[in-house]
């Protein structure tokens, strides 16, 4: 275990458990910063522990400033507080349509990654709100190798010119993001992306 997930950890421990007793960390900042890697390891150190990411929730390269917030606060968030399993269809931005529902059970951890994952209606619910941040070139690097990854596993023609223009775009809707949701301000803890944090 990383000295990052430790201290991510210790400080989700010190708080109340807002999921029926189950704690809601939060790992939120630019995509490409680092936040998946982080998230897995807390999973990994959590026994029952569950990760939920942002990217299965979005309805596409626009999806960010949509009503993903409201999809889940109201369909995975409230149900875990209430103690009963929570539910979201994850987008599949090949097809560009939601397919399969993918139920949320109550657990001892619920690892919510991805930009958007500090959306402020989570705020009463959340143990801990991590920042991860990284320069925009590496971040921009990052992306459009994953993309390229999972465009080469469905099959589908790639078309770089194309995507660095939708994370072009994602970029300036993630920063609108995070001004209106004061982030990374409320952030309760900080890291470097760049580093090992997983």
């Amino acid at each position: 275990m990383t000295d990052v997930v430790a201290a991510v950890l210790e400080h989700a421990r010190a708080r109340p458990g807002r999921l029926a007793g189950g704690r809601l960390v939060c790992v939120d900042g630019p995509a490409g910063s680092g936040k998946t890697t982080l998230a897995t390891a807390l999973a990994e150190a959590v026994p029952g522990a569950v990760v939920l990411h942002m990217d299965d929730m979005y309805e596409g390269w626009s999806g960010l400033n949509g009503d993903t917030g409201a999809r889940l606060h109201d369909q995975v968030v409230v149900p875990l507080a209430a103690g009963e399993t929570g539910h979201y269809r994850r987008y599949d931005w090949v097809l560009g349509a939601f397919a399969e529902r993918h139920d949320v059970p109550p657990s001892p951890l619920l690892v919510l990654e991805g930009v958007g994952s500090g959306d402020r209606a989570l705020a009463p619910y959340r143990s801990t709100l991590v920042w991860v941040s990284a320069p925009d070139d590496l971040r921009l690097e990052r992306g459009l190798a994953r993309d390229r990854a999972l465009y080469a596993r469905e099959g589908e023609p790639w078309d770089e010119a194309g995507h660095r223009a939708l994370w072009a775009g994602f970029m300036a809707d993630e920063a609108r993001f995070f001004a209106a949701h004061g982030l990374p301000g409320t952030a309760d803890l900080r890291f470097d992306g760049t580093r090992t944090i997983g």
